[in-house]
């Protein structure tokens, strides 16, 4: 079972990614200036999870009692998923990584990490 500190952990290992706090006490992490991970309070993660609206209700319909619409953001494709509980580690792993896929791919050429 993942805990909160090795989601984080999984974050900050992506190329370029950084820990920042802009809220007092919500915890998110970045790649160049944009979060791809909001940590919060630490028993969920805020990722995008689709390109729509739609692809991201996947996961809703997937874990109904651990993913939910994203606040403010959701319409976006943005959904907080639980740490913990009825979403597979590998899945909620997979998820970040596509967090930080999607967000890279919308920098400039120039702001992005270089990958090996």
């Amino acid at each position: 079972m993942l805990t909160p500190e090795e989601v984080l952990s999984h974050c900050l290992a992506k190329p370029g990614a950084w820990r920042d706090e802009p809220w007092d006490g919500d915890v998110v992490v970045k790649v160049a200036a944009k979060i791809f991970a909001f940590l919060g309070s630490g028993t969920s993660v805020g990722l995008k999870c689709g390109r729509t609206r739609e692809e991201a209700d996947e996961w809703l319909v997937r874990f109904p009692q651990d993913a939910q619409v994203m606040a403010y953001i959701g319409r976006a494709g943005w959904n907080t998923l639980r740490i913990g509980g009825s979403i597979p580690d590998e899945e909620l792993l997979d998820a970040v990584d596509a967090s930080y896929d999607a967000v890279v791919s919308k920098l400039p050429k120039k702001d992005r990490p270089a990958l090996d």
